[in-house]
Order: C-alpha cells, then structure tokens, then sequence
C-alpha cells in the first residue's frame, strides 16, 4: 500500500466544529444514478469555526450551495469535503449521485435482491451524503423517498407523514423522527416485501403499530420474530420500565447483510437470517437466535438510539449493556443454566483467544484504524460481562435504581462508558473506581486458588490471588466479583458466615491476592468456584475428580454443574496428550452412565452435560496448540462413550416420544434424541441406521440437522445419500441451504478439501452473499480442525485465496473471516508459517482494504 492508514486515538477526542439543527434528506431512487438532496442547518460551537470538514466516500458531487448560493471555493478528496469561510449559522444544502446496485461492501445504500436498504454503522452514512459522520453528531431526521410504482414499500426512520403521488409517475413517502440522533442510526428500505402486521399496546395505553417486512414468499416463516418483538416490549417495560417512544416500530429482512441485525431507531434492517423461521426450515437453535437478536435490536431503543456513544472507543457503552439485556431476556423467557452456558461458551471459545491475540484490546479501545474491526467479541460480550460483574456488586435493585439514573441524566445525549458507570456510582452511594479499571484492561486475568481446612477451629479458608495477562503484567489488581457456594459431603449448601460476619456468596477481590475465612464449617467442604462464572477470569485451581462429580450432582447452578463436567473432560483430554494411554476413566463413563439412566428434569441441559468441550476450548489449554493429538483423543473418547453406554443412549432414544412443540419440553427433547444419535450413529446397526435414515426425512429441521451431524461425525455410510437428498428438496431456499453448506463444510473423509472447493460453483453459492461464505467457509474454518489444519496446509490455502477476492468485493466480511489466522502462533512451526504466508499475501495486495490492513499488520507483528 502506498500510504499506511492513520490510527485513531481515544485520547485525542474532540467535540465537532458544528453541530446541526435539522437535517431534510430526499431520494429519488435509481438502481445506479440515486440522486440525494441533503438539506441540513449548521451552527458553529465557536466563534472561531468557520471551516468545515465533511466525510464522504465513493460520491459524485453534483450541487452545493451555503445559504442558497452556490459554493465554488471547495476542496474534494478520496474521503472529504471542506468548506471554509462560512458563517456561524448556515443553511447546507448538497447533491449527490450514488449507485446503489454496484456497491459490493453492503455498507451506506446498496440493493439486496433488488430492494434497496442501507448500513450506516459505523461509518456507511459517509457514502450516502456529504456530512460529519460521527456518532456525538446527533440531530433531527426528514426524509422523503421518491421511487418507481413496482417499488410499493418506501420506509425510513421515525413516523410515516406524508405520502403520494407526483406529476411524473412515481410515488413517495415523507417520514419523521422527532428524536434526535448521530448518522450511523439513519435507515432506508425501499423495495416490494410480503408484510406481517400487529400492534402492541404499551403500559401507558398507546397503540404501536409493527410491521415485520420479508420477501415474497416468507410470511409463513414471520410469526416467531414478530411473537419475540412483542415478548421483548413487555419484558423492558416489566424488567427495566422502559416503553417504546414511536407509533410505528418495523423489522425489514435482508438476504444481503454483514451483520446480524441493525438497531436504527424505529426501522430495523436484519440479516434474513435472524428472522424467518418455521420448524420445517429452521431448528431450535435458530429459535432461540432469533429471539435473542430481535430483543437485542429492540433493546436499544434506549441504549443505544435514545442514549447512544459519544465515539466509537464508547461501543461497549451500547453493545455490552445490550448483550447483557438480550441475555437476561433469553434467561428470564427460557433456561437461565442454559443461556449462562452459551455466553461461557463465546468467551471461551472467541473472547479468550481474542485476549490472547494480536488483536487484544481492552472492551474501550485506545486506538482504532479500521472501527469495523472493533465489532468484537471483547466489546460485545466481554463488555457484557463486565455489566454482569456491576449487576452482581450492585444486586438487582441496585443496578435498576443506576439505570434509572443514567436514563434522567442521559437521554437524547452522546455519553461515555464514564457516563454510565458514574451513574451506577452516585445512585448506590458506592466508590467503582477500581471497578472502572475493566474498561481499560485488555487481556484475561487469571484467578488462582488455594485452600485449607482446620478442623480444631472449624475455620475453611479461601485464598484467592489474580494474575494480570501476559500481555498486560503491569495491571493494577481489579475489582473482582467471586462468587462461591460450599457443599457438604452430603450434598447440602452450607451458608456462609466470614471472619467479618459478612453472608454472602459473592466475595469482593480488590488485591493481587486476599484470603477469605469461613467460620462453623463442620467438615472440609467441597467449593463450587466462579458460580455462574461470576466474573470473565480463568481459573487454577486443583480439584480433585472427586470434588467436580459432587459438584455435578448437588451444585445449585445448572451452570456450575455443566463447568464442573467440562473441566472434568478436559482434565482428561489434557492427561492423555500428556500419556500414551487414551483410555476414558471409568468414574466419568459411570457419571454419564448414570446422567442417562434417569433422565429427568431439563433434557436440553441433561444434553450439554454429556457433550465433550470444544477444540478452541481443549486447545486453550496448551501454549502450542496439539493439533493431531486433539483430533485423536477427541474421536477416540467419543467412540468410548459410544460403545460404552451404547445400551444406554438406545433406550433413552428409543424412550424419547418425538415432540415437535416449541417448547422447553419440546427443545429438551430434541436435543437430548440428537445427542444421543450423534453417539449412536458411531456404533450403529440396523436398527440405529432406521433410527438415522427416519430422522434425515423428518419435517422437523432440528431433527434432520441432527441425523445429518451425527452421520457426518461417524462417516456413516447413510451420509452421501442424504446430503443429496436434501439438496434437491431444499434448492429454492437459501437459508436452509446455508445449514446443507455447513454440512458440507464439516465433513470429514478424505475428499473434503475436492469437495469444499466443487461447491463454489454450486448455484446456491455466492461469493458476495455473507451467509453463503460464512455458512461453507466460516463452518470449515471454525468446525473442520481436521481439515482447516491439514498439516499439507490445503485447508489455510482455500481461506486464503477467498480473502484475497473478499477484499475486494466485501472488506468488511474480509475482516471477519480473517480471524482463524490471527492466533497462527499458537500452531506448531509448520502450521504457523503456513499460516503466516497466507497473512503475507494479503500484506502484500497493492489495494488491501483498511479492514484487513489493521488486522493483517498486527497478525504479523504480534
């Protein structure tokens, strides 16, 4: 690259030379000529202002007048427009061409199967209209949008206030938000869509009209996403007392999308995805997605649109305290255990290994190049559990009377993360500067614990000590929340009572290292550590296999019984890489053999018990990752637990009445059948090949999903003849063949890598569609260990040449599907430098993308 990108530094903020009064948005439609007219009013913050800098990418300026003349004295670059000389109060008024249909990077207004939809955030705006793309630029929104009479639908934030038709032909539709906001916030859909309508009746009495938006066709596949937005409305008013604020609130589903889902106030724009569901065509899993993402998107009504960041370092502000709503929906609707298990799951599996990387960086970042590199992880789901970690100092009405508080102080402004906490802070009375230092730590604190028991004083202790990351060891201590709960032999939860007669089970960490004392403990208990993973640590701390079974069977937490499990399972992945034996002890074949001998209470749950850790998980245990030794032991411990309770595993399917509710029970039961098929298919006979063959052809898609899983983890011989089957039944949707592609991508024979490649000219596949790549090549990437990782290098070769054309077709998702190579250093030396040579030939395009600029320099330099 000729000229390196520029970083950004947080503590280089300044507020903007202007803010804007109004601003009158008006489209006239056109596939590759959209003309925009953006009317606006500015007003300098000084006297001293009389420049200003506007962002814009890809426009064709056609007209610019300041306060009705027109300007000549301009100066026109790749990504700005400045005007100098100007009053203090003006009116803007700027004509742009742009073209939507050519706009591969799915970011500002491009069309997506012929609808036209727009990406602001972070910084899509910018390819719209000239204007001060930043967040902390909050202003009212007019926009009128003009389009041909085949395209009925023309949507865009706020309230509907006129519509009709004009002398030409052509018809449009005025609306209005009354609610300031920044740019990235702004929305546009304009296309023909089938329309799911109802109406939601809020607390105070008003009736909000919803409209859920989807391609012809998929209305059958619209109620589930509608029944959930309607769910998360209730649950914010009944959990938060927060209402809805606009009398219309719209969902639009897009097949073309970067993301999951978009949060613009009052219009949402979401992945097709994370909408369409029926049980033919989508599983349980997608459900639950669903659910979790409308709430999510619902959610930031108010934190996110009506209170939103001042700049991009404050993403956490929005995103973390979100992710930390949505998951609280999902636990208070559903399974808290199970959704607990899901969020350990995506820090354990991404947000760790982020920490670890090149790309660590604390949930408010000091330095940024590429803002669309920070839609992590770390920010998202570390940012939510440093939310969790307040609730839990705080306790629920603590938290809810600092909510209370940042929403007086904060609404309809751009606050910080210190905004926020600050309010947590004077609502409770309570000093959180320590507590504060999570926002500026970057790498995973590791929690080490050690403990005794004297019986002449029946006096248990507790020493806990934190160990600043590798990549941080100059961190002060933390504020540590560390939750516990003590078992007595028996079973039962002994209360706890410390030296300072304080009960309580989650204890405040606030030094490098402090013992806690527990009084009137008859007998040395055996301590659940880290309850419901209290804070985002690892943990060293030596138990006994002994302990984790008791653990299992009497800890109050259904998360903690499933952490206990897990650890037992990779104790035991770890000691046979470190041995030669690779024989399953007996005592865990005996606690999964009585987990299915009495399959009571929460099936789903009973499910993930019995399912061994995953290999991002396994491999965090090693400095170089054992690549060949994992694949290994991971198959042969399976087989074990397959033909070792194959008895077991039969009867409790055989037993399992096929239920297609979408209910607890109905999840529970699915998932408890496929668990037991996915061991089945590794020992089968007759009768389990009927059992496979039955399951592949069920309406039910959990269950097809399911029989296919299980076929591709046995090679089973039924696999090849379903795989086709079902690629003739479901050709004409996409998102089911999404799920065929990741089966495809997961499979584990020696024609893999031929097979993988054969399916880029399959006629559902689309290079430029991100579902489709991350369907085929993310589920490869992240799924196939055996394959991505071939020692020959053939998987890290078929990554590489798709980000070479992903960057120039869609940088953004480039960026995202970079990530596998990012950790190349925890490989062995031939995976490393094969890896690495892919990094380098991304590092070498003359036009790599600032996406992938950022990530690739640091991979390599890391």
């Amino acid at each position: 690259m000729s000229t390196k990108p520029q970083a950004k530094y947080l503590k280089d903020y300044t507020p903007p030379s202007h803010h804007v009064e109004s601003i009158e948005l008006t489209f006239e439609l056109s596939p590759n000529e959209t003309l925009v007219t953006a009317r606006s009013v500015w007003v300098a913050n000084s006297d001293t202002a009389t420049a200003l800098s506007l962002d814009g990418v890809d426009l064709d300026l056609v007209e610019l007048t300041v306060d009705g003349v027109a300007v000549d004295s301009y100066e026109l670059n790749e990504n700005k427009l400045n005007l100098s000389e100007l009053p203090t109060r003006f009116r803007l008024e700027i004509k742009t061409k742009i073209d939507p249909a050519n706009n591969t990077s799915l970011e500002g207004l491009y069309q997506s199967a012929g609808a036209f939809c727009t990406q602001c955030e972070a910084e899509g705006f910018r390819k719209i209209t000239y204007f001060l793309d930043r967040p902390d630029v909050l202003t009212v929104y007019t926009v009128k949008v003009i389009a041909s009479q085949n395209i009925p639908y023309l949507l865009s934030n706020g309230n509907k206030i006129e519509e009709g038709q004009l002398s030409d032909g052509r018809h449009f539709a005025t609306w209005h938000d009354p609610y300031r906001k920044p740019s990235y916030l702004f929305a546009l859909v304009a296309g023909d869509f089938d329309v799911l309508k109802d109406t939601f009746k809020t607390r105070s009495g008003r009736d909000v009209e919803l409209a859920l938006f989807v391609d012809k066709g998929n209305l059958p596949k619209a109620p589930h996403a509608m029944n959930s937005l309607k769910a998360a409305m209730a649950w914010d008013e009944t959990r938060f007392s927060l209402e809805y604020d606009l009398d219309i609130y719209m969902i639009v589903a897009v097949d073309f999308f970067n993301m999951g889902a978009m949060e613009n106030k009052g219009l949402n724009i979401f992945n097709s995805a994370c909408v369409l569901a029926n049980q033919e065509t989508a599983t349980d899993r997608d459900y639950h997605t669903i659910e979790s993402i409308v709430g999510h998107e619902y959610f930031h009504n108010w934190t996110g649109n009506r209170i939103t960041c001042r700049d991009w370092f404050q993403l956490s502000l929005k995103e973390g305290l979100t992710v930390f709503r949505d998951q609280e929906f999902s636990s208070d609707l559903g399974s808290r255990g199970l959704n607990r298990i899901d969020a350990v799951n995506a820090m354990r599996m991404h947000q760790f290994a982020e920490d670890e990387g090149p790309m660590a960086h604390p949930i408010r970042p000091e330095k940024v190049i590429e803002m669309n590199n920070f839609y992590t992880v770390t920010v998202y789901n570390k940012g939510a559990e440093v939310i969790r970690m307040l609730h839990s100092l705080l306790g629920e009405d603590g938290f809810q009377k600092g909510m209370l508080l940042y929403v007086e102080r904060h609404d309809g402004q751009a606050a910080t993360c210190d905004d926020f906490v600050a309010a947590m802070s004077d609502a409770n009375n309570v000093d959180l500067s320590q507590f504060k230092l999570w926002y500026s730590q970057h790498g995973t604190t590791t929690l080490k614990a050690t403990t005794t028991y004297d019986e002449q004083s029946r006096r248990y202790s507790l020493t806990l000590t934190q160990r600043p990351p590798k990549n941080n060891a100059s961190q002060p201590p933390l504020l540590i929340p560390v939750a516990i709960q003590l078992l007595d032999r028996n079973g039962n939860d002994i209360a706890l009572s410390n030296a300072s007669n304080v009960a309580n089970n989650v204890l405040q960490l606030s030094d490098y290292e402090q013992t806690f004392e527990f009084e009137n403990i008859q007998n040395e208990p055996v301590i659940v550590l880290l309850e419901d993973f209290s804070s985002p640590v690892k943990v060293q701390f030596e138990q006994c296999l002994e302990d984790k079974l008791h653990i299992l069977k009497f800890a109050r937490s259904d998360y903690s019984r499933w952490e206990a499990m897990q650890q037992i399972f990779t104790q035991a992945v770890v000691e046979a890489v470190n041995s030669e034996s690779r024989d399953l002890d007996s005592r865990i074949v005996d606690a999964c053999k009585s987990l299915l001998e009495k399959p009571v209470g929460d099936l789903a749950l009973l499910s993930e018990l019995l399912v061994l850790p995953n290999f991002e998980t396994l491999a965090s245990q090693f400095d170089t990752t054992p690549v060949d030794a994992l694949v290994e032991i991971i198959d042969c411990f399976e087989q074990q637990l397959a033909e070792k309770l194959k008895p077991y595993w039969s009867t409790v399917y055989a037993n399992l009445m096929e239920n297609h509710a979408l209910n607890a029970e109905g999840v529970g039961v699915r998932s408890l059948q496929n668990t037991s098929l996915y061991y089945l298919a590794k020992v089968s006979d007759a009768e389990i090949d009927a059992w496979l063959e039955k399951a592949a052809v069920s309406v039910n898609m959990t269950t097809k999903l399911g029989a296919l899983r299980a076929m591709v983890g046995a090679s089973h011989s039924l696999l090849e003849e379903s795989m086709t089957r079902f690629d003739g039944q479901w050709r004409h949707d996409l998102l089911v063949m999404d799920k065929w592609f990741a089966m495809q991508a997961m499979r584990r024979d020696e024609n893999a890598i031929a097979r993988l490649k054969s399916l880029f000219t399959h006629p559902c596949f689309d290079k430029s569609n991100p579902n489709r790549v991350r369907a085929l090549i993310g589920s490869f990437a992240r799924a196939n260990v055996r394959h991505f990782h071939r020692i020959d290098g053939q998987g890290y070769q078929i990554l590489g040449d798709l980000l070479l054309e992903l960057n120039d077709i869609n940088p953004q998702n480039a960026s995202r599907m970079l990530t596998p190579f990012m950790s190349w250093k925890r490989f062995d030396g031939q995976r490393a430098e094969q890896m690495k040579s892919q990094l380098q030939r991304l590092a070498d395009l003359p036009n790599l993308s600032d996406d992938l600029f950022e990530k690739v320099e640091k991979a390599l330099a890391g």
